[in-house]
C-alpha cells in the first residue's frame, strides 16, 4: 500500500512540475494587431490597389474598436514602384482577436516558426474561416507574394495588375490560410469574384497593425 501511495505522490509530483513548466512557456498575448478579412472588395482582385486594400483593413479594424491603429494590407505589388508585402507591415510582433501571437518579428513570420493556421487566422471579430473540407471553402488568400514576403518580378502578372483589375486576363498569387503555404500556395485562375470562389477563396486578405 506504502509502495502504491509513492508511486501516485511521484506521478502527482510530475504532473505538478510539467503543467509549472506549460504555464511558463505558454503563449505570449496581446491586444489585436492581425486579422483575415471577413470580406473583400466583392470585386475579386480590383481592391482598388494597396490604398484601397489598406482601407478595407481600416474599416473592418474600425468595426471592432481598433480603428486608431495603422492597418495594412500584406500585399506585394510588380513593376517598377514594386512593394514587398513583408515591407509594409512594420516589425511586430502581431496577434490575432483572441490574443494569441502570430508572430514575434518579419523573421519570424516568414519562417516556419510562425503560428499562422485555421485556428490562429481568425477575422477581425475572432472568427474561423472556412477552409479545406468545407463548404465553401474560402481558404485562398490574396498575397500576390513569395514565400518569403517579396514581390515578383516584372512580367507575369501576380498580383491583379497591381489589386487593380478584376479582369480574369489576370491572375495573383494566393496563400492558404490553413497551410504552412500562408502566403504562397498557388496562382489564381483569374482576377473575378467568380473566379476566386471557383478555387476556394473569395478575394479575402491578411491585415497587419504597424506597430511602432
Amino acid at each position: 500500500m506504502y509502495k502504491n501511495r509513492k508511486i501516485v505522490m511521484t506521478g502527482l509530483a510530475v504532473c505538478g512540475l510539467l503543467l509549472g513548466g506549460l504555464a511558463q512557456t505558454q503563449m505570449a498575448t496581446g491586444p489585436l494587431s492581425f486579422f483575415l478579412t471577413s470580406a473583400g472588395s466583392g470585386d475579386g482582385g480590383n481592391l482598388g490597389g494597396l490604398k484601397g486594400a489598406d482601407a478595407i483593413c481600416k474599416n473592418l479594424a474600425e468595426s471592432v474598436d481598433q480603428g486608431n491603429l495603422e492597418w495594412r494590407a500584406y500585399l506585394s505589388t510588380q513593376g517598377s514602384n514594386a512593394v514587398n508585402a513583408r515591407d509594409r507591415i512594420g516589425p511586430g510582433p502581431w496577434f490575432n482577436a483572441k490574443g494569441a501571437r502570430i508572430a514575434a518579428d518579419v523573421n519570424e513570420l516568414h519562417s516556419v516558426l510562425n503560428r499562422v493556421s485555421a485556428f490562429t487566422a481568425v477575422d477581425e471579430r475572432g472568427r474561423t474561416i472556412p477552409g479545406s473540407g468545407f463548404m465553401p471553402n474560402r481558404h485562398d488568400i490574396l498575397t500576390g507574394s513569395q514565400t518569403d514576403g517579396t514581390a515578383y518580378p516584372a512580367g507575369e502578372d501576380m498580383s491583379c495588375n497591381n489589386w487593380t483589375t478584376s479582369s480574369d486576363e489576370r491572375k495573383a498569387r494566393v496563400g492558404h490560410h490553413d497551410y504552412a503555404a500562408w502566403n504562397s500556395a498557388h496562382d489564381s485562375r483569374g482576377c473575378s469574384q467568380a473566379a476566386l470562389i471557383s478555387s476556394g477563396g473569395d478575394g479575402l486578405f491578411y491585415c497587419f497593425a504597424v506597430q511602432k
